[in-house]
């Protein structure tokens, strides 16, 4: 039990360092934005965002996500030398994708103007390239996660963060004309400092006393490259079919997670210009969910894949791990959800005052307010299938991830075919609406897996969807009242006016988070348990 105790407690370290990761990658990101806007063109910064980023994310992704989760699984059971060989795959693969899909993004996709987007080849050449080199550092990223090495990730992160930005901002001032060549450059610096990070810690930390205080399985470098043996085969035949299954699966989830940039990038429903905005907007959105939701979900899915044996019905397994989960996936329901009915409750009101803030008339003058007040639905079914999807996948046997493929084929084509005509109806919102109605199809199908999952057991973890009375009551007067603030106040009277308005919202903000501490005592106690923790931190 204490065991089960310390990866909980090594979680929720591992998901709280890497919000603040997230935090400062995210406001380091849209102040680089915001600076670049003044200095670059809209329609180089929607080829950067959407085009060369969704090649970047695409080969990254495709390459290693099928490996990630099939060796974080049963990290305590399995053998160390055949996850090894297994990372070591994402290399090659990594090519295979960067080769095909480079090809892809210079002969068949639309070429820009070159007298408006100069340089389109080297930039397409340098994000594939970028995408080669983190992979690299990949089997040592592996080890690192599943190790919890908490401060390795955000050091090494955060560094590479600063050095692209602070080159990008340097070549933006000195050499603007360079355009492209700008953020090629510090994406390729970006992966060789983030791998070189990774790489550069190992080979200190294995031989070392903390290596050996920890039980470490390697001892070497050497020990990170592959090698055959004549006494074991060269992969787990369970590992690599598993593998296999959230390969196959990858596919579906990158339409999913990437679908809006997919139909902008093949499909030319918005132009270069009108990609850049709608990416600002998007990425201003979605700051809440990736520096709080998203490592809750990379984090937590550690947790489950160490505390429950895939594939075993609740039946078959320990039942103090069993409460254990279902009180934490209960907890961070709650958690998510009301962060997610706070943003709706808030965001319609700030939404066109965030946007002339970051990025002046450009942003707040147009479409902009209402695809951000759209968004804020978004991000609460974002919160709540990355809770109820990471439990899932920890959980799911080979079959039923493999049968899982089959539905994700569906919403795929769902989506896509739908966020075409909604975007050809609605512009950019009807991206958002798109996803939302394919978001909502996946925490359908996930609550069912868990219901299903603890069917016969008196757990009920689900409840975390449902909050107080009391917290609803507080939220939907705050949105009244900031509504009424923001017809008053905001935003073309002056900045005493929006600072006023600002001034309503924090009250409200305050009453709405009063409510939540004084109504929710358990969701509150396990906060100041696990994330607020005053524990000695976990050395690296």
């Amino acid at each position: 039990m204490a065991n089960q105790h310390d990866v909980l407690r090594d979680t929720t370290r591992l998901a709280s360092s890497t919000m603040v990761l997230q935090v400062v990658f995210r406001v380091l990101t849209f102040a680089l934005n915001a600076f670049t806007l003044r200095y670059v063109s809209r329609e180089i910064i929607g080829l950067v965002n959407v085009r060369l980023t969704l090649l970047y994310t695409t080969v990254v992704f495709l390459a290693r996500e099928a490996f990630r989760r099939a060796c974080l699984s049963h990290s305590a059971q399995q053998s160390w030398r055949h996850t090894i060989h297994l990372t070591w795959l994402a290399v090659p693969l990594g090519v295979c994708w960067s080769v095909i899909l480079g090809w892809v993004w210079l002969h068949i996709l639309e070429v820009p103007d070159p007298a408006i987007i100069p340089h389109y080849g080297t930039g397409v050449l340098a994000f594939g390239f970028s995408a080669v080199i983190e992979l690299m550092a990949e089997p040592f990223w592996v080890l690192a996660q599943a190790h919890l090495f908490v401060r390795l990730k955000v050091i090494a992160e955060s560094l590479a963060i600063i050095v692209r930005c602070s080159v990008t901002v340097t070549l933006v001032l000195l050499w603007p004309h360079w355009g492209l060549f700008i953020f090629s450059l510090a994406q390729v610096l970006y992966t060789t400092l983030l791998s070189l990070c990774y790489i550069v810690y190992f080979a200190k930390f294995l031989g070392s006393r903390e290596a050996e205080k920890k039980s470490f399985p390697l001892h070497s470098m050497m020990e990170f490259l592959p090698r055959r043996s004549a006494s074991q085969d060269f992969l787990d035949r369970k590992q690599a079919w598993l593998a296999w299954s959230f390969f196959k699966q990858s596919f579906l989830k990158q339409i999913l997670t990437e679908g809006e940039r997919y139909v902008m990038t093949f499909l030319n429903v918005l132009s270069f210009g009108d990609q850049g905005v709608y990416d600002i907007v998007n990425n201003l959105g979605s700051l809440v969910a990736r520096f709080i939701f998203l490592p809750i979900e990379e984090s937590f899915y550690v947790y489950f894949s160490k505390v429950l044996e895939r594939g075993k019905s609740i039946r078959n397994q320990k039942k103090e791990e069993i409460a254990a989960a279902s009180e934490v996936l209960e907890s961070l329901l709650k958690l998510v959800t009301l962060i997610g009915l706070v943003i709706i409750a808030f965001g319609y009101a700030y939404s066109q005052l965030a946007l002339d803030i970051y990025g002046g008339s450009l942003l707040s003058g147009g479409s902009g307010p209402v695809l951000l007040r759209v968004y804020c639905l978004y991000v609460l079914l974002l919160a709540v299938n990355g809770v109820t999807e990471c439990f899932t996948f920890a959980s799911m046997s080979k079959e039923e991830v493999d049968r899982f493929n089959y539905i994700m084929l569906g919403f795929s084509l769902s989506f896509l075919c739908l966020s075409y005509y909604m975007t050809t109806w609605l512009g950019s919102v009807g991206f958002i609406l798109a996803n939302c109605f394919n978001m909502g199809l996946r925490i359908t199908h996930s609550l069912y897996y868990i219901r299903k999952y603890y069917h016969g057991s008196p757990y009920r973890p689900l409840s975390g969807l449902l909050p107080s009375p009391a917290v609803i009551c507080v939220l939907v007067l705050s949105a009244a009242g900031t509504r009424y603030s923001e017809a008053s106040l905001c935003c073309d009277l002056g900045w005493a006016y929006r600072l006023a308005h600002i001034l309503v919202g924090a009250l409200c903000l305050s009453a709405a988070l009063a409510a939540v501490v004084l109504s929710e005592g358990k969701l509150t106690h396990f906060i100041r348990s696990h994330f607020l923790s005053k524990k000695p931190k976990q050395k690296v």
